[in-house]
């Protein structure tokens, strides 16, 4: 009965963190590129008492042993990198990329990485996101440029009112082998870790990499029907395990009550 308390804990305490991560992907449902996550689970070690196969002191031999499970633990969260919905602007320095890839951003001693498009010209007229960090590879707009246009194959183009061409370039994505491995450091930021393995870059459209479109943005992958039966069934899950936690009191308080 003691191992029942610190067993139906061990899924009072994984069912709070998957409640967090679900409370997490409806909070960021409007959230632009955003990736919606997933709590994942493993058993705890079991207790065996006998094995399945081991003779008896009859010489037969068990069918089946006994076997008690210790309870659950959390081994990973996961991002799901699905596509989200595309949501039309009139924002020519909107992008959505269709498919595989992530936009790169410079943070000065490190390239980091976002699915989120919604950018923006500093003051020298270079694309950059809402913290100032500058696409990679750098799109200068001239300043006296009228129309700017990106195919999607991320070939970039900058007028005037002639129809004179200023600037021009070729956006690049990067992918990566196991993208649920980057590191999510918030402001729509991944970074490169161990597991993510290396960045392969390209053009859009070539080598597996995803297409862009202009005036289009990609929106959260969160699904709110999915989440929410998701909260209702891990709230289902606590309350189970609170209550075998009050039997297991209950059939200790039972024992205590013997010798009266």
């Amino acid at each position: 009965m003691i191992r029942a308390l610190w067993t139906a804990a061990t899924g009072m305490e994984a069912q709070q963190l998957n409640q967090d991560v679900t409370a997490n992907n409806l909070a960021n449902i409007n959230t632009v590129g955003f990736k919606k996550a997933r709590a994942d689970f493993q058993d705890l070690m079991y207790q065996i008492y006998s094995k399945s196969g081991a003779e008896t002191s009859g010489g037969n031999q068990l069918p089946i042993g006994i076997e008690i499970g210790m309870g659950v633990k959390p081994v990973a969260v996961q991002k799901m990198f699905s596509q989200g919905d595309y949501q039309k602007t009139d924002n020519p320095f909107d992008f959505a990329i269709e498919g595989d890839g992530f936009f790169q951003l410079n943070a000065g001693d490190r390239t980091v990485y976002t699915r989120s498009g919604n950018f923006r010209l500093n003051k020298e007229g270079s694309l950059c996101n809402a913290e100032g960090l500058k696409v990679i590879p750098e799109i200068a707009v001239p300043a006296e440029t009228v129309h700017f246009t990106m195919d999607s194959g991320g070939t970039w183009t900058a007028t005037d009112t002639t129809g004179s061409v200023l600037a021009s370039g070729r956006l690049e994505f990067a992918k990566f082998l196991n993208p649920a491995g980057l590191t999510s450091m918030g402001r729509n930021l991944y970074e490169i870790t161990d597991g993510s393995g290396d960045a392969v870059t390209g053009a859009p459209g070539e080598e597996g990499m995803g297409t862009i479109s202009q005036h289009f943005l990609e929106m959260s992958n969160v699904n709110v029907v999915d989440e929410m039966v998701k909260m209702i069934v891990g709230q289902r899950a606590y309350e189970i395990s609170s209550k075998a936690i009050q039997t297991a009191d209950n059939m200790l308080q039972i024992v205590n009550n013997l010798k009266r």
